[in-house]
């Protein structure tokens, strides 16, 4: 059975230091990829993006400095936890997001009731379509090879 849940938050675009303005972001998660979380990004002028990382790295970057290569989570300042900065790069492109702690909180607490940290793997369907998709992966390879 497929699950999910659902948020939209506020979020600051920093396009510079002098330069920011505020957008929505949608905050998706489901059981059919439980380990995922997924953010769409509404741009002015823009096609919404969506970007899918770890739900564990959105959880630990709230408190600590977290993520390597394309995402970036961590508190805004040091010595405060009320805010986060996600920063999603491509190649050379970047972008730096900031929100409020409390609604990324409250998502990823709704995220926890519906899948509990470290119970993703208990999923059936997951797990079946993980077995499925690497099937097919090694099939093609095996066929090109």
């Amino acid at each position: 059975m497929r699950e999910s849940v659902q948020a939209e938050v506020m979020m600051s675009f920093l396009v510079s230091e002098e330069l920011s303005f505020r957008i929505p972001v949608e905050l998706g998660y489901e059981t059919c990829d439980p380990y995922a979380v997924r953010l769409t990004f509404h741009l002015p002028g823009d096609a919404p993006v969506t970007w899918a990382f770890g739900r564990e790295l959105l959880i630990d970057g709230v408190g600590r400095p977290c993520g390597e290569g394309d995402v970036r989570v961590s508190p805004a300042e040091v010595d405060s936890l009320s805010e986060v900065l996600i920063r999603l790069q491509v190649g050379g492109d970047q972008a730096l997001f900031r929100s409020s702690t409390a609604p990324l909180i409250a998502f990823l607490d709704r995220t926890d009731k519906l899948v509990p940290l470290g119970q993703e793997g208990a999923l059936a369907e997951f797990d079946a379509d993980l077995d499925e998709a690497l099937d097919r992966i090694l099939a093609e390879e095996q066929s090109t090879g």
